[in-house]
This record gives C-alpha cells, structure tokens and sequence, in this order.
C-alpha cells in the first residue's frame, strides 16, 4: 500500500488543470513502460491496451481522469493583480485566501476586497469570481507580463500531508488517487484483456471520455474516481453521500448518468462475497466519465466506482488510505467476473 500511497502523492503534486495534462500523462507513462501498450490520441488521453489471460466476450473499458479543477488567467490588470476564471467546477468560497501556482511556476495567493470595505449584499453572499484577483507580488502589469501570459492555467498549491492513521490530505485528489488506483492494476497480471483510458478534460464535460470511448466502443464502461463525501458534522446520515473507511462507492444514478442495475447489483455482491468493503451512494447528484462511455457507439452498460473524499473540487481534499486499499482489492475481482458477462 505504500508504494500506491507514494504514487498518489507523486500525481498530486503535478500541475494538471483540464486542457494541460501532459505532466500527469508523462508521469503515468513512466509508470506503465513494460505493462502494457499505450499510445496517446488526439485529444491528450493515455490509451493503454492490458492483455491478461483470456479475451472477454464484451469489451471492458476502465476510465480515471488527469485533469483537476483550476482557473485560468484572464487579465492583467494596471496594478500587476491578475484576474481569472475557474476551469471546472470551483465554489468561491473555498478559494479566497488560498496559495496557488502559475504554469510558469510563479506562486500566488488568491484576494479579494477586504470584509469590512464590502457592501451588505457583499458580505451576505459569496463573491463572484469575477471579484477576485490573483496577488503575485508584481507592482505593474509590465511585470506581471514578464511572468503570466494571457490563457496560462493556474493550480491550488496545497501540499501533501498525512492525517492521522489513515487520512491523507492533497489538492487534485478527485481523480489522481483512481490514476495510481488504475496504474497499479495495470501493473499486475489480469485475468481478462481490458483497455484503461486516462483521460483529459473531464472536469469541463467528459471531453476526452467522448472521444476516448467513440474509437474504442467498449461494452462495458467503468469510471473509477473520487467522489463527494459529507460524513462531517451537521450533516444527516441519509445527506452523507458516503462514510470514508466504509469502501468504495457503486453509484445507481447521478445527474448523467442512470448506471446499469445487473453490473451495480453483480458488483455489490461481489464485494460482499469477497469480504471487501463497498457501500452504495447516496446522492444522485455529480456526473463523472461513465455518461461517455454510455452513449458512445451502440453504447455501452456502465458501473461507476469511486473512493469518498472529503472536500473535492478544493485546495485540500482528504481520502482515507483504506478505501484505496478496498478499491484496488475489488477491481481485479470486478474484471474477473465482468469478463464472464
């Protein structure tokens, strides 16, 4: 489990806002050399063909995103401020006051206009972000323009820390913990063929899901992610969507997606049977890269697995280590059995 938690943490570190993935892709590559083929397409997705030991009846295609949420540079303003909107979905209220980073390497901190000089409609309500601005210690935009350049992506600077046993806290958790959950399966020897996409720009519409799952037309789609989780204070259990430490979640619908009952039903059991921990989700809310595969081709029967963490679409998201371990232990399983479908 070690070695997965230092993969998880080498992929976080990585600067991958959706349209600029190709640092997580290389590093994912490097991972794989030997294990599998793999070429990238159009589109910047990883494309990697697993031959185990036999060929499904249905083709299987299992599919983790690079990209993570961020913003992009807008306008320099006179002053040398930077003003920006957000790739993804970003709430407001999560990003003023935090550190951030320039694809160029130049660290920020994102502000806004100080509490008690906001209007009443201001301080009742989030800011947009329109209002905010991000400080990278330039006096004028002439200096500003010698760092930042109109369209440049920039990222949360969150590092990585451990939080107690078995908690670990990292920006860009939603989905680089199902890309090291996905190499590591790559890794070992499968029983059934299957085709692993690591794809781009999921988090601004599953684009490179789409295009991904068009030229592959898989049977049988997996999205392997991180989910939204609200097993905190305040929040009742039937509003928690997911327990951390309880497994890994099977998803019936969300707002994309309404997932195949037999596979969602098949997989429950088989978790059970296998004495691993998996629970059910318990919102219907989000979408992740299983309406691509869905709708590509003939189509295709879909599952979606995904690990709960706390805070996603944030600088500093928290994943419990144990769901991890769950996730990986039930995948092969989960290949075993689809490759019998």
């Amino acid at each position: 489990m070690e070695k997965t938690t230092q993969l998880i943490q080498d992929l976080c570190l990585l600067p991958g806002v959706s349209g600029c993935e190709e640092a997580v892709r290389e590093a994912i590559a490097r991972q794989l050399e030997g294990h599998c083929s793999m070429e990238p397409d159009a589109r910047g997705n990883l494309i990697c063909h697993k031959k185990g030991r036999r060929t499904p009846d249905k083709k299987i295609m299992i599919a983790a995103h690079m990209d993570e949420v961020g913003f992009l540079i807008t306008h320099i303003e006179e002053d040398g401020m930077l003003r920006f909107a957000n790739v993804g979905g970003v709430d407001t209220r999560v990003v003023i006051g935090k550190p951030v980073m320039l694809e160029s390497g130049v660290p920020g901190v994102v502000g806004a206009k100080p509490i008690h000089l906001q209007k009443k409609e201001e301080q009742d309500n989030p800011l947009p972000m329109s209002s905010l601005y991000i400080d990278i210690g330039a006096s004028s935009r002439e200096e500003a323009e010698r760092l930042v350049q109109l369209g440049d992506r920039v990222t949360f600077r969150t590092p990585w820390r451990r939080l107690g046993q078995h908690k670990v806290q990292a920006k860009a958790l939603d989905d680089r913990a199902g890309c090291a959950v996905l190499v590591r399966l790559l890794q070992q020897e499968l029983e059934y063929d299957i085709t692993a996409v690591f794809t781009t720009l999921e988090e601004v519409g599953s684009v490179g899901a789409t295009c991904a799952a068009y030229a592959q037309q898989p049977q049988i789609g997996i999205a392997l992610e991180c989910t939204s989780c609200a097993d905190v204070p305040g929040v009742s259990p039937d509003r928690q969507v997911a327990v951390q430490g309880e497994g890994p979640c099977l998803s019936i619908k969300d707002k994309s997606t309404l997932y195949d009952r037999d596979l969602y039903r098949m997989a429950m059991a088989l978790a059970k049977e296998k004495n691993i921990p998996c629970q059910f989700k318990r919102a219907t809310t989000g979408g992740n890269d299983s309406k691509a595969m869905q709708r590509a081709g003939d189509g295709a029967r879909v599952l979606a697995l995904a690990m709960p963490a706390r805070y996603i679409h944030s600088g500093a998201s928290v994943l419990d280590l144990r769901d991890v371990d769950a996730t990986l232990r039930l995948l092969p399983e989960l290949i075993a059995a689809l490759g019998q479908e």
